[in-house]
């Protein structure tokens, strides 16, 4: 079995601190998917410091093959000391997912990993061990399609104490319970990750009274997406383009009028444009048989790029993904690219559009090719595989 991993985060910083004190960092090596979670004691700057300390210590030994024992020996020797409390201390959640479906957790001192699998909650049965002096869980297992890992720093359990909750805080027990419901929907990574955010949001009344982070991870299958953007540079190649990009695996999306014509032709399909749209800033989307998307180029592209990059600055919340889910190009390219895509393939033409050459939009070439290099930074930052072709 050959698994892909949907991973999406969501930190509340607490309230009137400007850094956050917990850190995920996500790794991919070329056999596994490694999802580490840090939170620093205290909050603000110092405890930033010494989650990102420890988070990034994790993941490069851990990427470059290290032991745990050796990373949490190294972890032990390298944070600073407390003054006030003479310890270094930092506490972490580790998920590695290997592509072959074998899976390790780990846990120091965070809440448990809410794994939910067919529809239940899952109690692993985690082994304790010490390593300098910390008491360390562990657990190796297989997954499965579809199961679902929660890691959360203490801030999550604590939502709600002293406010609405009295004295006790969401419970590890009620959180995962509301987890499970949430997965009953069907959703992304990211979408849960909001969700739950939300909630402990609305439960500390939106003053964090700590960090609060929740890390999302979700076995899927592989879903490939694959882009043609702009006409070859050479006429003859309309065809080897299109050749490559329809035998490809997965979506297919066009994104610009004379791709579209390109594909219509060489398809021999009718290219029928939507009238069914409602936003009067995004070009109207177009339906040619056999395709799964087809937008308006520059402009769409733009929009697109603009909704990846506040996703992945953490700018998105449930009211984000109602703007993924409106009716016009950008919003349905940028939720397939979020939601629905492990791997993206672009098929770039190098040809300036005939329909812009003898006009002062000569520079429709550069516009279009610094879209697409955008397009690939921030789909790579999303942690998704790019790769590209130029015709």
């Amino acid at each position: 079995m050959s698994v892909s991993i949907d991973v999406a985060w969501k930190s509340l910083n607490k309230y009137q601190e400007e850094l956050c004190g917990d850190k995920v960092e996500v790794l991919k090596t070329a056999d596994s998917d490694i999802m580490i979670l840090a939170d620093g004691m205290g909050s603000g700057v110092k405890a930033n410091i010494l989650a990102t300390l420890t988070s990034k210590i994790l993941g490069t030994m851990l990427y470059e093959g290290a032991a745990l024992d050796s990373c949490v020996e190294t972890i032990a020797k390298t944070l600073p000391i407390c003054k006030v409390r003479k310890v270094a201390y930092a506490t972490f959640s580790i998920l590695q997912i290997f592509h072959s479906g074998e899976a390790y957790l780990v846990e120091f001192d965070n809440p448990g990993c809410v794994f939910i699998r067919d529809g239940k909650i899952v109690k692993y049965p985690y082994k304790e061990r010490m390593i300098e002096g910390k008491k360390i869980h562990e657990y190796r297992f297989q997954v499965k399609k579809n199961d679902c890992f929660v890691l959360m720093s203490d801030g999550v359990i604590y939502a709600g104490a002293g406010e609405i909750l009295n004295l006790q805080g969401w419970t590890w027990e009620s959180m995962a319970e509301y987890t499970l419901r949430c997965t009953k929907k069907t959703l992304s990574a990211s979408r849960l990750a909001a969700l739950l955010s939300q909630a402990c949001d609305e439960l500390y009344v939106e003053r964090p009274g700590d960090d609060t982070t929740v890390a999302v991870a979700r076995v899927i299958e592989r879903r490939v997406v694959n882009i043609f953007t702009g006409p070859p540079k050479e006429k003859a190649d309309d065809e080897k383009l299109m050749y490559d990009f329809m035998h490809m695996e997965g979506k297919k999306i066009v994104c610009g009028g004379t791709s579209a014509n390109i594909c219509a032709r060489i398809l021999h399909k009718e290219i029928i444009t939507r009238v069914d749209y409602n936003d009067p800033d995004v070009p109207p989307m177009a339906v040619i048989e056999g395709l799964d998307l087809v937008t308006e180029g520059v402009l769409t592209l733009g929009k697109v790029i603009k909704l990846l990059k506040r996703y992945v600055k953490d700018e998105f919340d449930v009211e984000f993904f109602d703007e993924l889910d409106a009716n016009n190009g950008a919003s349905r390219l940028a939720k397939i690219l979020i939601e629905e895509c492990t791997e993206l393939h672009l098929f770039v033409g190098m040809a300036v559009n005939d329909a812009h050459k003898n006009s002062d939009l000569s520079f429709d070439l550069s516009m279009r090719m610094n879209l697409v290099e955008q397009l690939i930074h921030v789909t790579e930052q999303m942690g998704k595989k790019v790769t590209v072709k130029y015709y």
